[in-house]
Formats: C-alpha cells, structure tokens, sequence
C-alpha cells in the first residue's frame, strides 16, 4: 500500500524528498509545512501539495503516515517528538539531533507511540561502501590497524549568508554535524563504536570569522572499541571547491582508499587477493548552484522508508544508529574544550 508523506522544512534537502517521493511508485506526498510561509507556500505550489500554516494542523492529518523532518538540525529534536507523539512515523534528516539527550528522547517517543524512527545517513549507498560494509561483514581484510578519514570541501560566504540557519551555534551546532556527520557514521557504520575517553583534538575558524559561531577545521585522533586507531581531519576552507571526502583502511590483509570528494570512488586497493570490482557508478552529488554537497542517495532512502513500513525492508539506519554518530561528534566537541582557538 501507498506510504504517505508530509514535510516539515522547505529548504533545498525537502526538495530532494520531494522529488523522490513522487518518483517512488509506492510513495506518496500529501503536505507541506515551514515557519516561514512565503517559502512554504511556494513549494507547495511547486508540488501540487496542501501547505499547512500551522505545525499541529499538519501532524493532525489522518491522511500521512510518516514525517520527513528537514527543518535546520536544531529543530529535529522538537519536530520529531510531536511528530511521533502525533502517531506519525518519522524520518530525520542528518544529524538526528544537537545533543545525545534529545536523541534519547527522540527514542523514548518512538518507542512509547510504536512508531519507525529513521535518519538520514545516504553515504551508506555509495557502492564503494557497499562493498568495504561486505568485506567488514565477511572478515575479509582481518585485523584493521588504523582508519584515516579527511573531509577537505570548501564552504564560501555565499552559503552562510544565503542562510538563515546555518553558521549559528543553536541550529546549526558545528562543522562535524552540518557537514561531515556522514563521515563520522561511516566509520563508525564500518569499524564499530569508538572508545570515547580515547578521543584527543583542536580546532579552530581558520577563514569563516564573522560568519560562523563555531570551527571550521578540526584534526581527532581516537581508538575504536575494536582496538583500531582512527583519525579524522577536516576543513570547509579548502580552496575554491570540495577537494576530497575519504576514508583509508590499513588492514591486515590489505590497504584501501575510498575517495573521490564524497567517498564515491574506489581509488586505491592493495590487497592479499582481495578484489573489489564492477562497482557501479554512483549517483552524482547534490548540487545546490553555489556550493554541493554529499552523494544523492536520498532516492534510496526513500525506498529503504517504503519497504521498511511495508514490511519488505529491514531499516537502513536506527535511530540508535543515529544517536551513536551525535555522541561521538559530541565527545569530539569536549575534547577540544579550552583548546579551540
């Protein structure tokens, strides 16, 4: 049966929603709502959807099974818990929330009122990571030594100032959440949780100042739970453009890179007889005019919701998936207490 869908948050991420869930033979869109009208009504309009002035009059329709909550980050925890309390499944965009205690909450409501509460987390459909998640699975590349992670993109002032949301500490809540939560769930997707106390790193704005409340560069070093040692460095101040999004494995039984600027290409494997081939081409990236973003696999997304609520599917990304990215990230943060510059 047809999954029906309602949206909160008109921003350039519900557009992509949108356009996937008309596409999806299964899926369908029913409503919209935002605070601020005038963007909420113009989508809409784009749409051929109903738009709802109101938050509570949108969650009170009997005609939508689930909501896509698009809002900016600091608002997921709130939409998502009286979307939930209001008997409606629920899909949340990247990061699932600011803190580990909203993401709790956000699991008590779901688990009170029954109800799927998924995260958006589309880097885990790149197929260089299909095929890295097969090769984990089946112990293939044995002991893993150490992982290295570099997020190299370039974010200019015209995304800031375009922006009514993003730059600020209460919405927005950092570098590592806005645009690199996806790197810091794909090692954790891959390699398993990180031991927390583990975690050491600075950070600091190197070339946002007057446009950004928090860092825009940070290097952590930490150990998983596995006993691997990890790493990750970051910076949206590369120059002109996304240069690199990547992931390096240095394994027992080999060495891989997956690159490319959104951990899309598979660009160096030496292995003991380990062959990773045929990968198919992935999607492109989203594409917002002035800047882009990472890999549009929202069109998967979608699908895992369909076949999830129908029975078909077990769900790509929990909710406790979610939360264990935003408590890493977060530990990340107080590890850098007193040293951020």
């Amino acid at each position: 049966m047809p999954v029906r869908f309602g949206i909160v948050g008109c921003g350039h991420i519900a557009k992509r929603h949108a356009e996937h869930i008309l596409a999806h033979p299964e899926a369908e869109l029913i409503a919209c709502h935002d605070i601020n009208h005038e963007k909420g009504i113009a989508f809409a309009e784009s749409f051929n959807i109903n738009f709802f002035r109101n938050l509570h009059d949108l969650l009170s329709q009997d005609s939508i099974d689930i909501i896509n909550v698009c809002t900016p980050n600091g608002v997921h925890y709130e939409v998502a818990v009286k979307a939930l309390e209001s008997g409606k499944h629920t899909l949340v965009e990247k990061p699932m929330a600011l803190s580990t205690k909203d993401c709790e909450e956000m699991i008590k409501a779901s688990l009170i009122n029954n109800k799927q509460l998924f995260v958006v987390k589309q880097n885990r459909y790149n197929p260089p990571i299909v095929a890295l998640k097969q090769l984990m699975q089946e112990n293939k590349l044995g002991q893993v030594y150490y992982v290295l992670v570099n997020c190299f993109w370039n974010r200019n002032k015209e995304y800031y100032l375009r922006s009514d949301w993003k730059g600020k500490k209460k919405l927005d809540g950092g570098t590592l959440y806005t645009q690199f939560s996806h790197f810091v769930d794909i090692f954790y997707y891959l390699f398993g949780d990180v031991d927390l106390p583990s975690i050491n790193g600075v950070t600091a704005n190197v070339n946002h100042h007057e446009l950004i409340e928090f860092e825009d560069t940070g290097s952590f070093t930490f150990r998983f739970k596995s006993g691997a040692l990890g790493s990750l460095n970051y910076t949206t101040s590369a120059f002109n453009k996304n240069m690199e999004g990547s992931i390096t494995i240095f394994a027992e039984n080999g060495t891989i890179k997956v690159g490319g600027q959104y951990l899309n290409t598979l660009e160096y494997q030496e292995t003991n007889g380990i062959v990773i081939e045929n990968i198919p081409s992935p999607n492109k990236a989203n594409d917002y005019g002035y800047y882009q973003g990472s890999m549009s696999n929202h069109d998967l997304v979608i699908s895992n919701v369909v076949n999830t609520l129908n029975g078909k599917e077990k769900i790509m990304t929990n909710a406790m998936e979610g939360l264990k990215v935003v408590e890493i990230i977060e530990s990340m943060y107080a590890a850098t207490k007193n040293k951020q510059s």
